[in-house]
């Protein structure tokens, strides 16, 4: 029934999700980057963009769209590097530029590195999450298909194009900001339609460019800011665009092979991601920026709250304490995502 979702145990979660992506012939490496990337979205409240997704990827394995064993390929130049995902799982492609990227600001400082052939990754905040978990501030981002629309626009252009960021904090959860740079990710959408919930004022239109909050009738979002300043969200999806297509050689949002709703499930569609890794070491010092940082946080948030609006918090806060609930009471998943998985 729309509305009701079941609690699964994290382990027990992750470990369907895996069996899943196996029957569907992933090899181990890649099914378990997505696993481990599907279970970051869910844990930490990022549900469009968790375990939901595994129905899908299934279906994209079996029908020929992803490679079910990769072999990922690195071409590096100086502080660049280049990941050839060779139409595998995203997540295992992007993992491995992470890792890629790690390698090289331990050497120079900074690393930027472009993955090309790869495929939906999920939740970006997993990425640069994985960055800054080894010590190094982490830059992750995607283009996707047409979703949203130009600023003033009443087309299709952008897609969500994610935007993650992650630092490491001495003694705390690193800082995270992982934000869509539409008004909402088409993938909550979907959420919303299996819940049977309405959308929220001002974020999606219908295939004429009205406004709705039908989640069956929208056709487009909105870019981030809305009607009024959503030329600021349209600015920065074009800089995901800029990083991950055109830099990388990779296919331009509104070339894309639609992810959900296309009958061609065989053709890959060569997508591209971007990241950068920092090395703090290398500019003012590990300890400097670790004392910075602790200061920085403390007083953000110790910063006063306006009446009414709760607490003042910085990026990652809401998904760390999320995250503390769902590992007591287990993760919440729709009736759809629990029947394919087989709860």
């Amino acid at each position: 029934m729309a509305g009701e979702q079941i609690r699964v145990e994290v382990e027990v979660l992750a470990a369907r999700t895996e069996a899943a992506l196996a029957d569907a012939g992933a090899t181990e490496p890649s099914r378990q980057a997505a696993t481990r990337a599907m279970m970051h979205g869910s844990l930490h409240g990022i549900d469009s963009h968790g375990v939901r997704l595994a129905a899908h990827y299934a279906r994209m394995l079996v029908g020929g769209r992803l490679n079910k064993d990769p072999q990922l390929s690195v071409k590096r130049r100086g502080a660049s590097a280049m990941v050839d995902g060779d139409d595998g799982l995203g997540h295992y492609a992007i993992y491995h530029a992470v890792d890629t990227g790690i390698e090289i600001a331990k050497e120079l400082g900074i690393a930027g590195v472009g993955i090309r052939r790869s495929s939906h990754l999920g939740a970006a905040g997993a990425y640069a999450l994985h960055g800054a978990e080894q010590g190094f501030i982490t830059f992750s981002t995607t283009n996707t298909d047409s979703m949203v629309t130009a600023f003033d626009g009443a087309k299709r252009f952008h897609g969500t194009n994610p935007l993650a960021f992650s630092a490491p904090v001495p003694g705390e959860k690193p800082w995270l900001m992982d934000m869509a740079t539409s008004s909402i990710p088409m993938n909550r959408v979907l959420l919303y339609q299996t819940l049977g919930e309405t959308l929220p004022e001002g974020i999606a239109a219908d295939s004429a460019g009205q406004l709705t909050r039908d989640p069956a009738a929208v056709d487009m979002l909105l870019p981030l800011g809305g009607a009024n300043f959503g030329f600021k969200g349209a600015a920065l999806a074009g800089i995901a665009t800029l990083l991950s297509a055109v830099l990388t050689d990779a296919t331009l949002d509104p070339d894309f092979i639609p992810m959900i709703g296309a009958d061609d499930i065989s053709t890959p569609r060569n997508m591209g991601h971007f990241v950068i890794v920092i090395d703090p070491d290398k500019f003012a010092g590990s300890d400097a920026f670790g004392q910075n940082i602790l200061r920085y946080l403390t007083a953000l948030r110790a910063a006063p709250a306006r009446a009414g609006g709760g607490k003042v918090m910085a990026p990652g806060d809401r998904e760390w304490a999320v995250a503390e609930e769902r590992r007591l009471n287990g993760i919440p998943i729709d009736p759809d995502t629990a029947a394919f998985l087989g709860f």
